[in-house]
């Protein structure tokens, strides 16, 4: 059986006491630790709890954009994207946190907020066609 004590007596670290060595050594293994964790697999979350296509109305409160649009996103795991024409990026939370990041042409806005059950709410801002405006959205799952 080797022991801590035994090892540290028969290295030489340059005449530095093993113990502080030892610190050191544990120190360091603290500091890889996390970035081992991150390293593995992450959890994945519950399937399918808000699995679907997902109508969005968005409402402007601030700006000249048009007063409200509709567009369809769809969810899959923890993933948004795009349910019908631009470019859909996004993610949701377990607890149905969501943000979301749309670009149709030139025009590009994102949003965050709340998804329970089949419906959600939340904010949004962007450039609309040149225009800086924000409001808010609701969904439903249909």
């Amino acid at each position: 059986m080797i022991s801590v004590r035994s090892t540290a007596r028969s290295t030489d670290f340059g005449g530095a006491p093993a113990s502080r060595w030892i610190f050191v050594a544990a120190a360091l293994a603290g500091l890889v630790a996390p970035d081992m964790a991150e390293a593995r697999p992450a959890r994945v979350p519950q399937a399918g709890a808000f699995d679907g296509t997902w109508n969005v109305l968005f409402a402007t409160e601030r700006g000249s954009c048009s007063s409200s649009n509709s567009f369809p996103f769809s969810v899959s795991g923890t993933r948004v994207s795009s349910a019908g024409g631009g470019k859909v990026t996004g993610g949701v939370s377990r607890s149905g946190i969501v943000t979301v990041s749309v670009t149709v042409g030139a025009s590009r806005a994102s949003g965050s907020g709340r998804l329970v059950g089949g419906s959600g709410s939340g904010r949004w801002s962007g450039i609309i066609t040149g225009d800086r405006c924000s409001g808010h959205w609701q969904a439903t799952r249909s």
